[in-house]
């Protein structure tokens, strides 16, 4: 995500990286569908009703299911993206600054309004809570601590979040480490992570990026042959991680970004395509936002099929008007808050933050 970081698509020397660009827009779009089939499935939140997702074959149900694996996409770009960033920032202060004002900004924006709607609405959690129950779930989440005090979360998407600012507070630390007091230093902290991987397997697909920020290895399978070999690693990805093992899904996930990183495979060349581009450009407010774009279209499909209104007409609907609004309200969210707001915040703490005055700033 995004991964979720909105970091630029760039490599270890600043140059943009299309075809990461292009990785990001399909890492959302796969989350999207997903969220087609899941839903308008029936029982949702815990309200008894039929749901209006129509009988499809059951081969089609998990090709469908598997989209909500966009998320170890996320992570191995921001395995690769993160140490290049912190290596040009060369501070830590810095380094953190930026990842608040490319991640903060859409998230508290959504968040606020989550917390001031969904009372009114009756949304998930919201439905008979009291107020002690609702300023802990409210600062749980906006620290990204609701898992590990065992809170609902309140943002469908957002616990990926928790993810990638532990990755970035362990890599700070550990690049801190290497630059101030040398491997043993940072030995704690590297088999800390080792340990995380073991617990947490879906955090290896960082490595994966990181790995390839650390080298120039790189896959070139050039024209439709690149392209089709990037297309079955793929899908080995997603398969592999819904009937194995996050860990069997690492070997398709490096050969996949492997070709992404390739300038001039097949794969890297249809990653590259404008529409991908700028599907990748606003992905992380796609990432975020397409759940709240989708919750009045799953209500009211949920109203017209208890009224008789026919299952593939309402699916096919919420598929192609969810789709069209979720890309716009993604648009003007990038627009007015991942650029706008985020300048305005920017030109206001930046000054104040990195003044001579004081040395406030901490170099690694």
């Amino acid at each position: 995500m995004t991964a979720l970081a909105r970091e630029p698509a760039a490599a270890a020397d600043g140059s943009f990286v299309p075809s990461v660009q292009g990785l990001r827009g399909i890492a959302a779009l796969s989350v999207l569908m997903d969220h087609f089939y899941d839903m308008p499935k029936g029982g949702v939140y815990d309200i008894p009703n039929p749901g209006f997702l129509p009988p499809i074959l059951p081969w089609l149900q998990s090709v469908i299911n598997v989209g909500g694996h966009g998320v170890e996409l996320f992570f191995m770009i921001s395995g690769f993206l993160i140490p290049a960033s912190l290596v040009r920032h060369g501070s830590l202060l810095k380094f953190f600054f930026d990842r608040l004002l490319r991640i903060m900004p859409v998230f508290v924006v959504l968040h606020l309004a989550l917390f001031v709607v969904g009372p009114i609405v009756g949304y998930k959690f919201f439905r008979g809570i009291d107020v002690p129950n609702y300023l802990g779930i409210f600062f749980a989440n906006l620290f990204f601590l609701q898992d590990a005090i065992g809170l609902p979360i309140a943002q469908q998407n957002a616990w990926t979040l928790t993810y990638e600012w532990a990755f970035y507070i362990w890599f700070a630390l550990v690049f801190a480490a290497l630059r101030i007091s040398g491997r043993l230093a940072a030995a704690p902290l590297i088999l800390l992570g080792l340990a995380c991987v073991l617990h947490w397997p879906i955090t290896a697909f960082f490595c994966i990026g990181m790995l390839f920020s650390a080298t120039d290895f790189r896959i070139r399978v050039a024209g439709r042959a690149g392209l089709a070999l990037g297309l079955i690693c793929g899908a080995a990805l997603y398969a592999s991680l819904k009937l194995f093992h996050p860990f069997v899904g690492l070997v398709p996930g490096f050969l996949l970004f492997g070709m992404v990183l390739a300038q001039g495979s097949g794969l890297s060349n249809a990653l590259s395509t404008p529409a991908l581009q700028y599907v990748g450009k606003i992905s992380y407010s796609l990432y975020l936002v397409h759940p709240f774009v989708l919750f009045p279209l799953q209500m009211i499909g949920l109203k017209l099929v208890a009224m008789g209104v026919d299952r593939w007409l309402l699916w096919a609907g919420f598929i192609v008007l969810g789709s069209i609004l979720a890309l716009a309200v993604s648009a003007i969210s990038y627009e007015l808050i991942e650029v706008r707001l985020r300048r305005l915040l920017d030109s206001a703490f930046r000054g104040w933050l990195f003044r001579p005055i004081g040395k406030v700033e901490h170099s690694v």
